[in-house]
């Protein structure tokens, strides 16, 4: 393959971006049918079809959208140089690259990342979502600066990992208003053969779950098991089931997806693991994700 055009590069990403041709071409202040050009040539030296047609509407294809992720990165740096260039010094630590295991509460991932936005030099933060495994690949090739998740990193040779407990929080059970009544009195005997949403059999709170349900002699009766927690909770708020999430985001829970707190599972907890490639922290925006952990 020949070098890449990065001109035939930025029409591609821009078309990306705005959603169509004929907002690129507005965008670019070219004609669509240059536009369109430039990208055929464009798939022509690469070898791989960019988009599909489907009907008016562009799709990215698979390889599409992995030139359009490097292109972001590349175009990223590139306003980064600029700034430099003009005598604004973005600095190192201007950009904070984030894995987030997909189990965790999105209302904790923002309580555990806000310290960063809050440093007297800004921080740019790029969060990705994804199962654990895959953000620990892209940790050990240093993708990302950290990952975020629900347990810690098992060690594997020749891949060095470190996992910083942030914290770690008991959970409630939630349901919609008008099931709440039916499981609020005589809690948690209550919750024997009620409807439930839970975690997957994969993750560490779903495991915590059921030893707590065999214990108490409470047999749930599971209508999903779902490993996405902003999906439970939006199944919840529609009164498909009960679901858990940490008592340290109760009062959002309940405000957020309008249900109701009926009552908290003692000693089930929902722990919080920060997972790095070096063991001391070096960039200033983890040491203040660090030293704030504890308010969880």
């Amino acid at each position: 393959m020949q070098r890449i055009n990065y001109h035939h590069l930025h029409y591609f990403w821009t078309v990306v971006r705005e959603g169509s041709i004929s907002r690129a071409s507005e965008k670019l202040h070219l004609t669509q049918p240059t536009i369109s050009a430039q990208i055929g040539q464009f798939e022509e030296a690469i070898g791989e079809r960019l988009f599909d047609r489907v009907g008016r509407s562009l799709t990215l294809t698979d390889t599409g959208r992995g030139v359009f992720e490097y292109a972001e990165e590349i175009f990223a740096l590139g306003r980064e140089l600029t700034q430099f260039i003009n005598g604004r010094d973005v600095g190192r630590g201007a950009r904070l690259t984030v894995g987030v295991a997909d189990a965790l509460p999105k209302l904790v991932v923002m309580r555990l990342l806000e310290p960063a936005l809050r440093l007297a030099t800004p921080v740019q933060l790029r969060c990705y979502e994804d199962k654990s495994e895959r953000l620990l690949a892209d940790l050990s090739l240093h993708r990302l600066d950290l990952v975020l998740s629900d347990a810690p990193a098992t060690p594997k040779p020749g891949a060095a990992v470190f996992n910083h407990l942030l914290g770690q929080s008991e959970v409630c059970v939630f349901a919609a208003a008008d099931m709440a009544k039916r499981y609020l009195s005589d809690f948690p005997r209550s919750l024997n053969g009620a409807p439930f949403l839970l975690p997957t059999q994969n993750l560490a709170l779903r495991h915590e779950l059921d030893q707590w349900f065999d214990k108490e002699n409470v047999c749930p009766d599971v209508r999903a098991e779902i490993e996405d927690s902003a999906l439970i909770k939006t199944f919840g708020n529609q009164g498909y089931g009960l679901f858990v999430a940490p008592v340290s985001i109760s009062e959002e829970v309940c405000r957020q997806y309008r249900v109701v707190n009926i009552g908290t599972l003692t000693n089930v907890h929902e722990r919080f693991y920060l997972i790095s490639a070096q063991r001391k922290l070096k960039h200033p925006a983890l040491a203040a994700i660090l030293e704030s952990a504890n308010v969880l």
